[in-house]
């Protein structure tokens, strides 16, 4: 039986292994890692012991987050995945294919921040397409390729763990679900749990980029020498990001839930909205596996920066399967196919919208 498309996010891998993956046009040598389901990059080589890791997304923009900010989080976006090559990021190709509704002002606000930013991160913007279309709207305003170039020796992709690796995570679960839900919905939130937690709520939407994230976990070294694989835990969370880990390298793996550090902000705002944390969308969340001998340097750097990082488990061979030890017991993990994100944002926007017809 044929899979079924999804009824909102991401498809499945089944749909990608029945639709996608067996017509990807001309197979070409120089690609050394194509498109895979779970596979943030895809890596090509250009000669010279040199390489081009690269990865497209949509440019995602909420207007309601202010135009700097959702410029700022729709750059660390796009950037997030080249960076988990571990490779520097260079170049951004950009189409923009804007609403009819956006005004000069906006636009040069949302366009000026990106700039600034890609600047900051060292990224040139070499091409795009830019445009006013009926029938285009918020948030997917367009898409955009992130570029980054380094030695052939020294490109990470989800490929790479091998067992006995460590698995560590930072900043845990559920980090862009609930900064999302903070964004949009600060007066609820604050009015469940207070103003302290509300502020520790909206502070989370500066977390949602990995790019920091890499940089330092790749400093410590790649491959042998350290980082053997990077991954943004984006849809179906934590839980997702490590299946698709394990299925990319073909290995198995054994983590233990109560070592997964858990933001005080993050458990509150899931509870509120009924979402579990650990399948729920998670960009700010790096995913990593690592030579057991460099696990506890990757760590400490990590801290040193201000960023959570905990050891979570390790890789095993794949005859042993992926596993999840809670409170002792082990079980099967398993990817969970549907984040809970989309439909508890969906519900929680319109019972707002309700809320405000009736106040009216």
């Amino acid at each position: 039986m044929s899979a079924q498309m999804p009824t909102i996010g991401k498809i499945s891998a089944e749909i990608f292994e029945e639709v996608i993956f067996p017509r990807l046009g001309r197979r070409r040598p120089e690609v050394l890692v194509g498109p895979q389901h779970g596979v943030d990059i895809g890596v090509l080589d250009i000669g010279g012991g040199r390489v081009m890791a690269l990865t497209t997304d949509p440019i995602f923009i909420v207007p309601a987050y202010g135009w700097k900010r959702s410029a700022w989080f729709a750059v660390h976006i796009l950037c997030s995945d080249a960076a988990t090559s571990a490779l520097e990021l260079s170049y951004m190709t950009v189409d923009l294919n804007l609403p009819m509704s956006i005004e000069r002002d906006q636009f040069e606000t949302l366009w000026t921040t990106m700039h600034e930013e890609c600047d900051r991160l060292g990224i040139s913007v070499v091409a795009g397409h830019t445009g006013r279309y009926e029938g285009c709207e918020y948030p997917m305003i367009g898409g955009a390729t992130v570029i980054a170039v380094g030695n052939r020796d020294a490109y990470l992709a989800p490929t790479m763990a091998a067992p006995g690796d460590a698995v560590i995570i930072t900043k845990g679960p559920a980090i862009e679900a609930a900064g999302l839900f903070a964004a949009t919905f600060p007066q609820r939130i604050a009015k469940h749990f207070g103003s302290r937690l509300a502020e520790q709520a909206a502070a989370l939407f500066w977390q949602m980029s990995v790019v920091e994230d890499a940089r330092i976990a790749a400093s410590v070294g790649v491959r042998d020498a350290g980082v053997t694989s990077m991954h943004d835990a984006t849809e179906c969370g934590v839980w997702g990001g490590l299946i698709e880990i394990a299925q990319a390298s073909r290995v198995g793996m054994r983590i233990d839930k109560q070592k997964i550090p858990m933001q005080e902000a993050v458990c509150a705002i899931c509870e509120l909205f009924a979402i579990d944390p650990y399948t729920s969308i998670s960009e700010g969340t790096l995913l990593l596996t690592c030579r057991p001998s460099r696990a506890d340097e990757v760590v400490a750097r990590l801290r040193q920066a201000s960023i959570p990082a905990a050891i979570i488990g390790e890789i095993l061979p794949a005859e042993r399967g992926c596993e999840v030890v809670d409170s002792g017991r082990a079980g099967p993990l398993r990817h969970p196919q549907v984040d809970p994100f989309w439909q508890a944002f969906g519900k929680a926007a319109a019972q707002g919208d309700a809320a405000e017809r009736a106040a009216n």
